[in-house]
């Protein structure tokens, strides 16, 4: 119940009862939900422009017999040098890696291959129970005349 404080009829003690919705503790809360939701909307949107670079990290050594899977450019699966269906990826698989699951696999596609396809193929393997995959780039040599990460001109 709320009060009013309206000016009472005379001879009469009690305090008049106001059958009206008192908003202004709503509308405190929907400003701050307002507030809440105009903050956390552009941080739930992940549509953000990456154009990423090339890597220049030091190569690591390769072991003595990689196992390289490459994609092609037409989708095709080439297991070391020679062609592979993706139904018979696995079996051949062990027996390029002498059935060892542990053996990193060298995975390189060509530029025009798309992340789905590449992700596809990196299913593949998993099912194949092939979990250390190693993803193949062109090594680049930092330019010299470039100024260096976090170097302040």
């Amino acid at each position: 119940m709320a009060g009013s404080l309206s000016p009472r009829s005379a001879g009469s003690d009690d305090i008049e009862e106001v059958h009206e919705i008192n908003v202004t503790p709503f509308i405190d809360v929907m400003l701050v939900l307002l507030i809440i939701f105009m903050i956390a909307a552009p941080l739930a949107t992940v549509d953000v422009p990456v154009d990423l670079p090339g890597s220049s990290a030091t190569p690591q050594p390769r072991p003595t017999e990689p196992v390289y899977l490459t994609v092609r450019s037409d989708l095709g699966l080439v297991l070391g040098e020679l062609p592979v269906a993706r139904e018979a990826l696995a079996a051949d698989l062990d027996k390029a890696a002498k059935g060892d699951h542990e053996a990193r696999i060298f995975l390189r596609a060509d530029q025009k291959v798309e992340y789905g396809e590449l992700m596809k193929v990196m299913n593949l393997l998993r099912e194949a129970g092939y979990l250390k995959v190693a993803l193949v780039g062109l090594e680049q040599v930092p330019d010299a005349s470039a100024p260096a990460a976090g170097a302040r001109p």
